[in-house]
């Protein structure tokens, strides 16, 4: 079986998150104000919101960290094609290795969970201190990170992840304080909305169900047909309103 034969897997996601265009335009034009020189993104993927500070900030340099080769490969394509290859490396590690670098610009999308061993919820605490130790004085650090909009009910958490907790996340509140706990104060405080996540949720599935739409009787059909209802049951029935999204823009303190 070659990889053709496979389903191909997030192309029609621009970001690995629910970030929309104009969202993802008003954050860069933020950050780019602060003339960051080296930007580390931990856990990039394909580092698309790198790239796109990058390409805002003449002569900035980045630096992308994850563990997925072939997001890393993505990524590398879309820096060349950008004109972007000398200004941007990436890296195949873990992201706790990177504990050690620097940088005027860090961005930590829905990757809390790469910087620290600890059970949630314990481990944005954990991510935020590590993170107020890479960013440089003055620098920004940009945090995605999930919070509960509501209180999960018990059928919610049922139709989640396996062992999905009503503790599992902070409010969005608590969230805030746990950043400021860590040594930051917030410069900016959004939330993904609902055409957010529905655009990210059906493009995060999209080739899947196509593939299957075109190749019902192939020898993967059923197991990628049981994944993708999984996955689609787990958001309309479980999270789907009730687990959001924030986008903290901080500034370490002191």
């Amino acid at each position: 079986m070659t990889e053709a034969d496979l389903p191909p897997r997030l192309t029609g996601l621009t970001f690995h998150g629910p970030l929309s265009e104009a969202r993802a335009t008003r954050i860069v034009d933020r950050l780019r104000r602060a003339a960051p020189a080296r930007v580390l993104d931990i856990g990039c993927g394909w580092g698309e919101l790198m790239l796109r500070v990058l390409d805002a900030v003449p002569g900035a340099t980045g630096t992308g960290i994850d563990l997925n080769a072939e997001d890393l490969a993505r990524g590398r394509a879309n820096a060349e094609a950008r004109g972007l290859t000398g200004r941007v490396e990436f890296v195949e590690g873990s992201a706790q290795e990177a504990s050690h670098r620097s940088a005027d610009l860090v961005l930590c999308l829905g990757a809390s969970h790469a910087l620290s061993d600890a059970e949630p919820p314990e481990h944005s605490a954990a991510a935020l201190r590590a993170l107020r130790g890479m960013v440089a004085p003055g620098g920004r650090v940009l945090l995605a990170e999930g919070f509960w909009q509501r209180s999960p009910t018990s059928a919610e958490l049922a139709a989640m992840w396996p062992d999905a907790r009503a503790d599992e996340f902070h409010d969005l509140a608590g969230l805030v304080d746990v950043a400021i706990s860590a040594g930051f104060r917030p410069l900016r405080i959004e939330t993904a909305d609902g055409d957010e996540w529905e655009d990210f949720e059906s493009g995060y599935q999209a080739d899947a169900e196509e593939w299957l739409a075109a190749h019902p009787d192939h020898p993967l059909a059923r197991e990628t047909r049981e994944r993708v209802d999984r996955h689609r049951s787990s958001w309309l029935r479980g999270y789907r309103g009730v687990l959001g999204m924030a986008y903290l823009t901080l500034v370490p303190v002191g």
